[in-house]
């Protein structure tokens, strides 16, 4: 029996049945007791396995999500008995797990004790005490660049290594945050007596959610990482980390991996041995084509023909955050799973020659952002790929009356 135990297939196998009866109905108890009983100590890679083989079973992306925080408690007990990865400070999993240091702190020394105050306080001081949380509740929405940085720098090179269920579930979790955020930080921006309830119990999920998050991180998708990636990929993630930002800390110093040399930097040949582009209305150097990709007042991002994104320009400033470890990336991969069946239909209709455009437009902060997307076929008509291409509109809206000289 000990030997069955140790068989990885056979964990595997009992890990997907416990998380089918959950499914069925059955109760975390009742899960756990199975549990301990099949499985002593489960390793971070046995559950990334267990999400990816449910997925590729045909079990849809946002169940095993529904079940995200359930079997996160069910393997609690175990995962917190395995032994957590070393990191270096400036290492981008120790700017991770500071980042959540600071998000702790924020909730539990301002954020619960703001809520204890406001859920019996007169309604005299309500309002009061609704503002300063909306104060808070901005700090917290600082989250988000921890988890763009996540999705859009640390998910790619998993699925590099064929590790594509356990991020699309967590990029899922990471939205229903980024919701319950922004709902608590409206209803605490435009109190009203009779939403209290309801503000409270906004928040209190939120915070719910991101304690559970910091847990799957570090328990998790954390020490599996460190598992797979390469030193030098963890690199490429460090350096592209300030263009998304920080949440709440910035690095205290970076992260100078052995076989990196940081006076070593990328080398981009010249024009002369690069040669010229033969374009029908001219010629251009591969250079002067970035140049003027990047220089142009949009934000241009070409999928291919096979869905895989190719090409981004690298503008001042983009408005939808982008870095190099998207290149070679399935664009459905890029997408949080709520928004994947827009995105695939879209190609979709490009593809089969229903569409040839199609627009978006949505406020964004205080951008008034308008997204277009292009079919681009080549002389025959035949599909080449998808250019998207993105824009703030409210510098045009406000534009009235004429100018005809320079200023």
């Amino acid at each position: 029996m000990t030997e069955l135990l140790n068989n990885q297939d056979y964990r595997k196998e009992a890990l997907k049945e416990i998380i089918r009866e959950l499914h069925r109905g059955k109760s975390v108890e009742e899960v756990k007791a199975r549990f301990n009983e099949l499985i002593k100590d489960v390793a971070p890679a046995e559950i990334s396995l267990m999400e990816q083989a449910l997925i590729n079973e045909g079990l849809p992306v946002e169940e095993v999500q529904r079940l995200c925080d359930v079997h996160a408690a069910v393997f609690k007990e175990s995962l917190e008995r395995a032994p957590q990865p070393e990191t270096i400070p400036g290492h981008p999993v120790h700017t991770f797990k500071e980042e959540n240091r600071a998000l702790e702190d924020l909730m539990i020394r301002e954020i619960q004790p703001l809520l204890a105050e406001l859920r019996r306080a007169n309604p005299d001081v309500e309002k009061d005490l609704a503002i300063k949380l909306a104060e808070k509740l901005n700090l917290l929405q600082d989250v988000n660049k921890h988890y763009s940085r996540k999705e859009n720098l640390l998910f790619p090179y998993l699925e590099k290594y064929q590790i594509v269920g356990p991020p699309k579930v967590m990029w899922g979790v990471d939205d229903e945050i980024r919701d319950l955020l922004k709902e608590a930080r409206d209803l605490a921006v435009n109190y009203v007596p009779d939403k209290k309830e309801e503000l409270i119990t906004r928040t209190e999920a939120a915070l719910a959610k991101i304690k559970e998050m910091i847990f799957k991180e570090e328990r998790i998708l954390f020490p599996m990482a460190l598992e797979t990636l390469t030193e030098d990929e963890w690199y490429r993630i460090m350096l592209d980390s300030a263009s998304i930002g920080y949440c709440l800390i910035e690095p205290r110093e970076d992260w100078r991996p052995a076989q990196v040399k940081l006076d070593q930097k990328e080398t981009v040949a010249s024009e002369e041995t690069r040669g010229y582009i033969k374009f029908a209305t001219g010629i251009l150097t591969p250079r002067e084509i970035s140049l003027i990709f990047d220089h142009l007042p949009v934000d241009i991002t070409f999928v291919d023909k096979d869905n895989v994104v190719k090409y981004f320009s690298n503008t001042r400033e983009r408005i939808f955050t982008r870095s190099r470890a998207v290149i070679g990336r399935r664009v459905e991969n890029c997408h949080p799973p709520a928004s994947v069946q827009v995105v695939e239909k879209l190609i979709a209709d490009f593809k089969s020659g229903r569409k040839d455009r199609e627009a978006f437009w949505l406020h964004l902060g205080d951008k008034y952002v308008f997204i277009q997307y292009f079919a681009v076929r080549d002389e025959k008509g035949d599909f080449a790929g998808t250019l998207e291409v993105t824009m703030d509109l409210k510098p045009l809206q406000a534009i009235s009356g004429e100018k005809r000289i320079m200023d």
